[in-house]
């Protein structure tokens, strides 16, 4: 009898497989051989397991166990400035197909746990003009229909409804208003009744890729992955749209269901949510974030409510990125970086996405500018597509470092960006190679897969537009070390008192 504690088997997926595939193997061959396995033979499996798992080492994706990683800069492909075509009105993927106040723009959000999701569609046509008359968001019912068989349908659920204009005091440009918005929320889901995330029994897959802003054409082009797989967004700088009145961000505040009151936020610019063992949050960059803010003590009681038992992945996503080493919009976001940083870092987020900067880039782990092994790996997916072309300049490239006084944006609460204070670019606004915390870059428009394998390791696999899908941009394992990170963090002085 073989034991498999008698082995090593390590904790990397691909080779815990080999371990198994082969073990299982051996003890096939004996069973059907009835032949008894000696010591002899036991270390010569030992042996031979060995060498098969040293020989495909090579090949094996890194994971963040390898790291810190040598800085990689892709040198930009200029062949690829310049050929994306936008489609035009007449083009029937932007175009309304269908007619009256049947539902169009249908698209699913996920709710705070999985046996919840949100349904959003518009009814009605929107209009554009100096004299308009808004629809009556009252004329038609928010209901849904829904059952584990298309027929019959036996549940049914009601919502709200809604119509939001935009109002422009601004010479040339006419006033809109929407369709009926409507959103609806379902509960009550079995697990294996709706997609969360792409899901196997041990595995969950999430698509990223972070738009520029979500304006009706999107929704229409978008509707056919959108109304399957759910979409959860964050505002950005886009979705800002001031109007008569001071208004803001109302387009983004009516077209999407968030699950704030869900998740005991007060607010569509903050929220969280778990689904396939990962506890999100989502975190506003153009609404206050200061340790005052009412998004700052949400933040604190969310983390400190997350079971890691149950949801033992990490992860954060905002629009703009603390770590980018591109010029444009360089150290942008400084002021948000110092605000939240510790508290995130003091719980043990793993990955931080952003969008923001059209381009691509990942970060070893960082925290305060340092390389730590405790720290978040950042990830900058921006590169989902945008008229405003690539970014391809980066900060420590000769004449590319931006002023200081450049950074600054009125919309993120203030400027923060000074001269890093140690380190290899101390007394510098820019550092004059490649940042020890930027792993890998690349100014091309792609996507990525996140894959969470099990408790402690997942797969990220970008992919650039231009190749297919059988060919990976970059591709590495992060690894989770709660026994090294968790245990040894302090917390920052709570101000649970002042909320």
């Amino acid at each position: 009898k073989i034991h498999a504690s008698a082995y090593h088997i390590s904790d990397h997926p691909i080779k815990r497989k080999i371990y198994s595939f082969l073990h299982i193997l051996a003890i096939s061959l004996a069973g059907k051989s009835k032949m008894f396995l000696t010591k002899t033979f036991r270390w010569f499996l030992v042996f031979s397991v060995s060498i098969a798992v040293a020989a495909i080492d090579d090949n094996l994706i890194p994971s963040t166990l390898d790291g810190p990683f040598e800085p990689v800069t892709v040198p930009y492909d200029v062949s690829l400035r310049g050929n994306a075509v936008d489609l035009p009105d007449t083009d029937p993927r932007v175009r309304r197909c269908v007619e009256g106040f049947e539902p169009e723009q249908i698209s699913v959000s996920l709710s705070v746990n999985y046996d919840s999701v949100w349904i959003s569609w518009i009814t009605g046509e929107f209009q554009i003009g100096n004299n308009i008359t808004p629809l009556n968001p009252n004329t038609v019912a928010s209901v849904v229909r829904y059952g584990r068989s298309r027929v019959p349908l036996t549940d049914e659920a009601s919502g709200y409804s809604l119509v939001y204009n935009q109002l422009y005091p601004f010479e040339g440009l006419q006033n809109y208003t929407s369709g009926i918005i409507h959103h609806v929320r379902l509960t009550g889901l079995r697990h294996s009744g709706y997609l969360t995330l792409t899901q196997t029994e041990t595995q969950h897959t999430l698509l990223l890729s972070m738009w520029r802003s979500l304006n009706i054409s999107h929704e229409w082009f978008m509707q056919s992955l959108i109304s399957r797989t759910p979409i959860m967004v964050i505002e950005g700088n886009h979705e800002i749209e001031e109007q008569a009145g001071k208004q803001s961000f109302v387009a983004y505040r009516s077209r999407f269901a968030f699950p704030s009151e869900e998740s005991k936020s007060s607010s569509p610019f903050y929220y969280s949510f778990n689904a396939g063992g990962i506890h999100f949050i989502m975190l506003g960059a153009y609404v206050d974030y200061s340790k005052s803010a009412k998004q700052y003590k949400w933040l604190e009681r969310d983390l400190a409510n997350v079971d890691r038992s149950m949801t033992p992945w990490l992860v954060a996503a905002w629009h703009p990125p603390w770590y980018n080493t591109y010029t444009a919009h360089y150290k942008e976001a400084e002021c948000m970086r110092l605000e939240m940083e510790e508290l995130l870092y003091s719980y043990g987020v793993d990955i931080v996405f952003n969008g923001h900067v059209h381009a691509y880039e990942r970060s070893n782990r960082v925290y305060n500018y340092t390389l730590d092994p405790c720290g978040p790996v950042h990830i900058t997916v921006g590169d989902g597509g945008n008229r405003e072309k690539m970014a391809i300049e980066h900060a420590d490239e000769a004449a590319n470092c931006p002023e200081p006084s450049s950074t600054y944006d009125e919309d993120m609460g203030g400027f923060c960006a000074t001269n890093f204070t140690s380190g290899p670019a101390a007394g510098k606004f820019c550092w004059d190679q490649q940042p020890d915390y930027s792993a890998f870059r690349e100014s091309s428009f792609g996507h990525g897969i996140l894959e969470v394998k099990n408790e402690t390791w997942a797969l990220w696999t970008w992919y650039r537009n231009q190749d297919s899908s059988g060919k990976v941009g970059d591709q590495v394992y992060i690894v989770r070390q709660p026994e090294l990170c968790l245990g040894s963090i302090k917390l920052p002085k709570s101000s649970f008192a002042d909320s």
